[in-house]
């Protein structure tokens, strides 16, 4: 549901959603004037604007002072539209009642992302709020959502006819794609973390070929897995590793399996990870492409998928109309055409670049 995005943003802080970052230096207006917007009588001030700006900058840790003015001016206009909508809603939502169990409702989601009470305190303290702040922004969100729910009523109903005439439009998108071969392994895993000194690679490297000779004598896989492997994983399930198709493992593992036949057992397989003993248990071939998936089996996920978009059609419908029938004048610069690269995003400033390097 779109609409009361302030409120939003605060429950997304207090969850830990928005990570915490230093303070950035306060943005440095753009010539903006006194009172940039007027909403049906009602001013918003620059220094109200300034500190949403200067809120979207810290949260996204971007360095102020590498934007330019005009990205700063697409930042103010972005955050202005955001505000007068905010300001829009709360009116026509201001009659709607919300209660304190309503909040409570909410609240208590919001603290299972939490291990405990004083965790979830601290990120409020990183978000700039206290819990009595979330509430009171809470409350506001939740009675524009609750405005907002009453004015679309009925207008996101999806039938089965509706599904199943999106299907026939869209077959190519619900094609079964071909499957690769895949095979079914065990192993019993000998760990040698990245940094241990050589004596230790060369006792686990002789645990492997030990456990090894007691396989070949007929000892049972599955028992000596349990009893032997460090993979957490496969403790308690023989070393069990589901089925996998090639190129999903390590490449030494990689070429060990699919090398082996049904029943196999390798010799010990040095990888990155350690000393595995594998064991191949069953293969699957490639499969061709079967075509569409029946409607049947995407009839649920297609109900719910045009569900939300006639949702989120109706509601921004809903916010046009509240638009236009206000009396908006907006105050700031004219934007001239957004700079590229680097141009804004949502939250008003333009997306930090990835270091040289970094995956």
């Amino acid at each position: 549901m779109l609409g009361a995005a302030h409120a939003q943003n605060a429950a997304d802080k207090a969850s830990g959603q928005t990570p915490a970052v230093p303070p950035a230096p306060a943005a440095q207006p753009v010539d903006l004037p006194d009172t940039v917007a007027v909403v049906n009588g009602e001013k918003i001030s620059k220094a109200d604007l300034q500190a949403k700006f200067d809120e979207a900058v810290k949260a996204s840790g971007m360095d102020v002072s590498k934007l330019s003015d005009d990205q700063k001016l697409a930042g103010y206009h972005k955050l202005l539209d955001d505000m007068i909508t905010e300001k829009l809603l709360k009116a026509k939502a201001a009659d709607i009642k919300v209660t304190d169990a309503d909040i409570d409702a909410e609240l208590a989601k919001i603290k299972k992302n939490f291990p405990d009470e004083n965790a979830f305190k601290e990120q409020l303290k990183l978000a700039g709020l206290d819990e009595a702040k979330l509430r009171a922004q809470m409350k506001t969100g939740l009675a524009e959502t609750k405005w907002i729910k009453a004015q679309i009523e009925g207008k996101a109903e999806v039938t089965d006819a509706d599904a199943q005439a999106f299907y026939k439009q869209n077959l190519k998108e619900f094609e079964q794609p071909e499957q690769p071969a895949k095979v079914r392994a065990s192993h019993i895993l000998f760990l040698v973390p990245k940094d241990a000194p050589e004596s230790e690679a060369k006792k686990k490297e002789a645990a492997a070929q030990a456990a090894y000779a007691r396989l070949k004598k007929g000892e049972d896989f599955a028992k000596l897995a349990d009893e032997l492997t460090e993979d957490p994983s496969g403790k308690g399930k023989g070393g069990d590793l589901g089925f996998f198709s090639e190129g999903q493992m390590v490449p030494e593992f990689d070429k060990a399996v699919f090398s082996m036949k049904v029943g196999d057992l390798s010799k010990p397989v040095k990888t990155s990870y350690g000393y595995h003993i594998i064991k191949l248990t069953e293969t699957k071939p490639a499969e061709k492409a079967k075509g569409p998936m029946p409607f049947d089996q995407v009839k649920e996920q297609l109900v719910g998928y045009l569900k939300n978009q006639k949702q989120q059609s109706a509601v921004q419908g809903v916010i046009s109309t509240v638009r236009n029938e206000a009396k908006i004048k907006n105050n700031l610069p004219e934007l001239k055409d957004t700079p590229a690269p680097g141009a804004a995003t949502d939250d008003g400033v333009p997306p930090t670049p990835e270091p040289k390097g970094s995956n």
